[in-house]
């Protein structure tokens, strides 16, 4: 049901000249150019002492989209290139991309192939925001947008409307990516603005990016500092929902997963819609169709009629209804897990892996290194499936509250519904009753007192043991009928907790000891493990101190011995040497010779006098 798999179903009769699954092959031509380009100008790294007689003079460095580890700057521009790709990722998500055919067991390679191209052809985007090279490839970068820009808004022009939502449909789906590409062209521009000024000199360039942020010396200075002895009091938002740290702050890869999951999320809602729309439109031919039928019949289906007519309008009405409160759980969940990973991330920093399952405090160093490539792809699925999931089981509560608690009372029935409910809530509180009252029985008769005033509760320790044998004795045979009303309800809360936090993934829904067989929650852990390694303030500043101090020995000794040759030979002492350069100064500069200072018993004058003869001679 993408706009892309298919132009005819989505647009009628509409003919548009722009196939979106065509320009996506063809967009690989000038993204490898721009790749080609960017390759050129970066230099590798490995250098040998005579670069001229290097391999292509160090060109075609490895050009890399983004930091997903240590990029703490434009990381909205990052995010909302993220964004860009959200159409294309929702393609692929819905495996409506097949460049080739295969059989089915090959599905998988399909996929990987569709996966790699539509990360090809958006690779510019990345590269040209994080190349140092700004005035290119700013330059690369705005063209290559501007083109994404204008073939899209031609793609909407000319096919704006649809079967299913009816008009402006393909709008709805590409207004997202249009207002991403708009920004990215935005950014583009104002990057070459700023580089042209440097360019010119009317600007100082900036600093190469630092290997210590900001934010992260601040951290360290905050734990360097003692702790107020008063702190300030915080409000309701700040206890409950969320507190802004001000040393903190967000990777990129975070950031773009947030925004790209976000319009993952809406254009996941927007297809679930047109799918609702098509399948609303056949269940009206089916009763139609079964109309006819039981009409032919002689009105002897009528009540059956009247009950499925019931069961479908109510059953349209309930899934609609529960699209907002759906949306609305997967959203906040997103937010939740932001606030999850930076109160987990500070957790590790400080050393506490109490919350953490047992088998994971010493996590396998590969699996984390696959654990943070995969996060970021499973998050943006996981959230998807659970918005699915979430709504299905709301639809099913609306369901189950419209038959038990509207129907009844539009029906004229509402006297007999409370007496239903009022004899179902009377029997639940008796068994909440009587559980409650096997409590307070053993507290009162069968534990002895309490050993100390400032005690919260009676020890373990057993009184009027005869008493409570008996008092087992009889319970036993009704805890027996209780434990399968409690099995159920451990059932009933187990689906829906499952089924309700099937989105998070930072935390697992499986029970203790079973948490690796969450593959979802495993990701999560990994990546935390290894944004604590690369990026635990500590440690990048002791790391930025050992390099800081081997630079400055480095230069120390650069600045001393700057006029040594570097050419093998024997080695001289610097006194031998001071001693020539200091000979050569004076006989090419014969003024200096009068007004250097003579030392007395040394041969000083000697030497002087033998320096203005070889000087005038």
């Amino acid at each position: 049901l993408f706009p892309e798999t298919s132009e005819g179903k989505l647009n009628g009769t509409c003919d548009s000249s722009v196939d979106m699954e065509l320009f996506l092959h063809y967009s690989l031509i000038p993204s490898f150019v721009i790749i080609l380009v960017l390759s050129f100008l970066q230099r590798r790294e490995q250098q040998r002492e005579r670069d001229d007689t290097y391999l292509l003079r160090n060109r075609f460095g490895m050009i890399i989209p983004l930091d997903f580890l240590g990029t703490f700057s434009n990381r909205w521009s990052y995010g909302v290139a993220f964004g860009a790709t959200a159409n294309k990722v929702m393609f692929l998500f819905s495996e409506g991309y097949q460049p080739l055919l295969v059989p089915q067991w090959a599905q998988a390679f399909v996929l990987l192939i569709g996966g790699i191209e539509v990360g090809l052809s958006h690779f510019p985007f990345f590269a040209c925001l994080s190349s140092e090279f700004g005035l290119v490839s700013s330059v690369l970068g705005f063209s290559y947008s501007l083109i994404w820009f204008v073939v899209t808004t031609l793609h909407i022009i000319q096919c704006p409307h649809g079967q299913f939502v009816g008009n402006y449909e393909t709008v709805m789906f590409y207004w997202p990516s249009l207002l991403c590409l708009a920004f990215l062209l935005g950014r583009f521009l104002h990057i070459f603005v700023k580089s042209l000024r440097v360019h010119l000199g009317w600007e100082l360039q900036m600093e190469e990016k630092p290997f210590l942020e900001v934010h992260q010396a601040e951290r360290v200075k905050q734990l360097l500092r003692k702790c107020p002895l008063q702190k300030g009091k915080k409000s309701w938002f700040q206890t409950r929902i969320y507190e802004w740290d001000p040393y903190f702050q967000f990777p990129s890869r975070m950031i773009g997963t947030i925004v790209l999951a976000f319009i993952c999320l809406y254009l996941f809602i927007v297809i679930e819609f047109c799918m609702f729309v098509y399948v609303r439109d056949e269940l009206e031919v089916f009763e139609g169709e079964l109309e006819s039928y039981i009409t032919s019949m002689n009105q002897t289906g009528t009540a059956v009629l009247l009950k499925v007519k019931e069961l479908i309008n109510i059953t349209k009405e309930v899934w609609v209804v529960t699209i907002l409160p759906a949306s609305l759980t997967c959203v906040s969940y997103l937010f939740h897990i932001l606030a999850c990973y930076r109160k987990h991330i500070k957790r590790l920093w400080a050393g506490d892996k109490h919350f953490l399952p047992l088998k994971f405090h010493n996590p396998s160093s590969s699996e984390s290194v696959v654990a943070i490539a995969r996060y970021s792809g499973w998050q943006i699925a996981y959230i998807l499936w659970g918005y699915l999931i979430i709504h299905v089981m709301q639809s099913l509560c609306g369901l189950a509250i419209t038959y038990s608690l509207v129907l009844p009372v539009i029906h004229h029935q509402a006297l007999e519904m409370l007496g239903a409910l009022g004899i179902g809530i009377l029997t639940v509180s008796i068994i909440l009753g009587l559980m409650v009252l096997q409590v307070w029985i053993a507290t009162s008769f069968f534990l002895q007192p309490k050993m100390g005033t400032d005690d919260k509760q009676k020890p373990l320790a057993l009184n009027n043991r005869r008493a409570f044998h008996n008092f087992n004795y009889f319970l036993f045979f009704y805890n027996v009928l209780l434990g399968l009303g409690a099995c159920l309800s451990r059932l009933l809360i187990s689906c829906v907790l499952g089924t309700w936090l099937i989105a998070r993934i930072d935390r697992t829904i499986l029970q203790s000891g079973y948490e690796r067989a969450d593959m979802g929650f495993s990701a999560w852990i990994g990546m935390l493990y290894v944004d604590h390694y690369h990026t635990n303030p500590v440690l990048v500043s002791f790391c930025h101190i050992l390099i800081t101090g081997h630079r400055e020995r480095r230069l120390r000794q650069t600045i001393k011995y700057w006029y040594l040759n570097q050419s093998a030979g024997p080695r001289l002492s610097a006194r031998s040497r001071t001693r020539w350069l200091l000979l050569q100064t004076l006989i090419n500069n014969p003024e200096l010779i009068r007004l250097r200072k003579s030392r007395p018993g040394l041969g000083s004058q000697e030497f002087t006098q033998i320096l203005l003869t070889c000087s005038e001679s």
